[in-house]
């Protein structure tokens, strides 16, 4: 244990600054110089989040179960990363006496998720790029890649999955170098290490050879871990400056309040320091005192005695705080540097739900509630944007990345017991930069990479080739697979997942990460079929159902409630078709010889948040309560919207 006198002693206009004694303890407390911070980023399901437990587990952290940096249920339900995350490991690499703290920061492989990558990675030094030995670098890596290009970080490639059969050497390590040049990174950062392993068996090696032999020379995750300690950089900081901290993340705790999360660019502070909050611009927003110091340390959380700069750790007693804020010392008049993040492409309304069987199964929110709602959300995620609607204040819009983030975002307020309506998504659209009046359109345009079986990629290649995809390449991979990389709008991509999955027979593989605004490519021409819309009020009965299944596909079952003007399945046309689902057969005392007839009624599509997120157009709403998803009519009844169809405005 070290003892250090840091000299911060800073006279202002009556405002003195004593000089702190610290105590480097290489346990809770650790010097500049003996900090590593790294994040790990990947495309979805290359392997980021099970490093992250192979790390964990390899410096001693008793791990529950696997993927535990993924805490959220959702998370846990559906096998992904959704919020960045951080820990801390200590390991003492090979000619050292005291250990080194590594922040490791996990982050979201999908790219709606793409403003948490943005914000974590100007709190570290360095990036492990995790890279699948057989599909390589994907659309998401080439944007994390990009982002980690921006802040000079130099990356340690790891070759995941190196186990699967088809593996080669080299064909992966060459796609990334291709890809680091194609984005101007720098010698330095063409000159990265090539690590190979498998996360999932918990070893890395430096030689490809190892994946045949790794249990017999056994190998673990050390060569990972001796790399980052050296070759990603300690933080270039300064203790002897000033207090100055930017806030990366935001969240609550019943009993703390407010906790934020981030890095110390500068100086030291203790529990009950004074520190003043500025905004992006550097406007004083207000001050507060700290009064808890915590760092995840493994998986536990562990209050410190100090802040020191360099470090990575959470904040609490600053309730003005926001994401993107600074909190420095009294005397510091100036923000840190915010890195911008990119714009979200997609927005939906929130709606009170004013269904006729409303408040059957949640709680129906007011709109001041629900707007109290979404605002919070936008607190803890500047990659969301939230504010009225321009023609009314009833309605809320949400901007978001993309669909899976909006429809994240409604499952998070489903389960906590509220009910609500969403309007069809709608994509942003801009003008030329500096040409507000120009009549020229701008829109999104995706990257996109999918992958299918050999006998679905013509399908698929007209499909998206009707809804304004233009092919860049198209190569055969193993196992008699096709991969199709394309540009396409972000509009056309809305609701063709589960045409996709339906048409590849579930075996299909898409991904898209935005790439720019480019010239509105037209209309698409492939449209959705009319919808079969009830006229009753009542539960659906299975007499009624066996008719109405001969005029298209329903999305109910016998014993649903129903209503005037929601919709109950696809017409089979074009065109709407109402009809009556709560009909019962008609009973009369008269006996009948004959057999009842057998009712036979075909299994219905299931409607689940996601697909009618991409299912519902201009004029419906989804219906969305803990319970249940039902899709509607804004107008509800037949006559009105009759009317309002004739004199032009059916959506009101």
């Amino acid at each position: 244990t070290t003892t250090t006198t840091t000299t911060t002693t800073t006279t202002t206009t009556n405002i003195t600054f004593p000089a702190k004694e610290v105590k480097y303890d290489n346990v809770l407390s650790f010097e500049p110089s003996r900090m590593r911070n790294v994040a790990i980023i990947a495309h979805v399901d290359h392997g980021k989040t099970t490093l992250v437990d192979r790390i964990l587990k390899q410096c001693e952290v008793k791990l529950l179960n696997e993927r535990m940096m993924d805490s959220n249920q959702i998370e846990k339900e559906r096998g992904i990363t959704i919020l960045a995350k951080v820990t801390a490991v200590t390991h003492c690499p090979p000619g050292e006496k005291e250990p080194i703290l590594i922040n490791v920061v996990d982050t979201p492989g999908h790219a709606d998720f793409g403003g948490e990558v943005e914000r974590v990675l100007s709190m570290v030094d360095g990036a492990i790029l995790v890279v699948d030995v057989i599909e390589g670098p994907m659309t998401q890596t080439k944007f994390v890649v990009s982002k980690a290009l921006q802040y000079n970080l130099k990356p340690i490639l790891v070759i995941n999955k190196v186990d699967r059969e088809g593996a080669i050497e080299g064909d992966a390590e060459s796609a990334v170098f291709d890809l680091l040049a194609s984005l101007n990174a720098t010698d330095e950062q063409l000159d990265f290490p090539v690590l190979y392993g498998s996360a999932r068996d918990g070893w890395v090696s430096t030689s490809f050879a190892d994946r045949t032999s790794w249990k017999e020379k056994r190998l673990d995750i050390t060569p990972l871990l001796n790399t980052i300690c050296s070759h990603v950089p300690p933080p270039k900081v300064d203790t002897k400056s000033l207090f100055s901290f930017l806030v990366t993340m935001v969240s609550r705790d019943p009993y703390l309040g407010k906790i934020v999360t981030g890095k110390v660019y500068s100086g030291i502070a203790t529990p009950n320091d004074l520190v003043s909050v500025m905004n992006r611009e550097g406007t004083p927003v207000g001050q507060g005192r700290v009064t808890k110091i915590r760092a995840s340390r493994g998986l536990r959380n562990e209050e410190l005695p100090y802040a020191i700069a360099g470090d990575i750790l959470s904040l609490t007693g600053i309730e003005s705080a926001s994401i993107g804020d600074t909190l420095a010392n009294v005397a510091i008049k100036s923000p840190l540097f915010t890195p911008k993040i990119d714009p979200p492409t997609v927005s939906v309304t929130f709606l009170v739900n004013d269904s006729p069987i409303k408040g059957k199964e949640g709680s129906v929110f007011t709109s001041q509630k629900l707007a109290d709602r979404l605002f919070r959300e936008a607190e803890t995620n500047p990659a969301m944007k939230v504010g009225y609607a321009k023609d009314d204040r009833e309605k809320l819009e949400v901007q978001g990345r993309g669909e899976l983030q909006l429809g994240i975002l409604m499952e998070n307020i489903r389960r906590e017991g509220v009910e609500f309506a969403v309007s069809p998504p709608r994509v942003l659209f801009q003008r030329p930069e500096g040409e507000p009046d120009s009549k020229e359109v701008l829109e999104p345009i995706e990257d996109l990479i999918v992958e299918v079986d050999e006998e679905h990629s013509g399908t698929v290649i007209d499909k998206l080739s009707r809804r304004h995809g233009h092919v860049s390449d198209i190569n055969n991979t193993a196992g008699g697979r096709t991969r199709i990389k394309m540009t396409i709008p972000a509009r056309c991509l809305i609701g063709f997942r589960p045409i996709f999955t339906s048409d590849t027979r579930g075996s299909g593989i898409l991904y898209s990460t935005f790439r720019e605004y480019a010239p509105f490519r037209g209309e698409t021409g492939d449209k959705r079929k009319g919808v079969i819309i009830s006229m009753a009020d009542g539960e659906a009965t299975a007499h009624a159902l066996e008719s109405i299944q001969d005029r298209g596909i329903l999305f109910i079952t016998p014993g649903t409630a129903c209503y005037n003007g929601m919709i109950v399945g696809e017409s089979a046309k074009d065109s709407d078709v109402v009809v009556n689902p709560v009909r019962r057969k008609e009973t009369s005392n008269v006996r009948s010889v004959l057999k009842e007839e057998k009712l036979v009624l075909v299994p219905p599509r299931i409607v689940n948040l996601e697909s009618a997120i991409g299912y519902v157009q201009a004029g419906e709403l989804i219906e969305v309560t803990p319970q249940s998803i039902r899709l509607r009519k804004v107008i509800l009844d037949e006559a009105k919207r009759r009317a309002a169809e004739k004199h032009g405005n059916p959506y009101n």
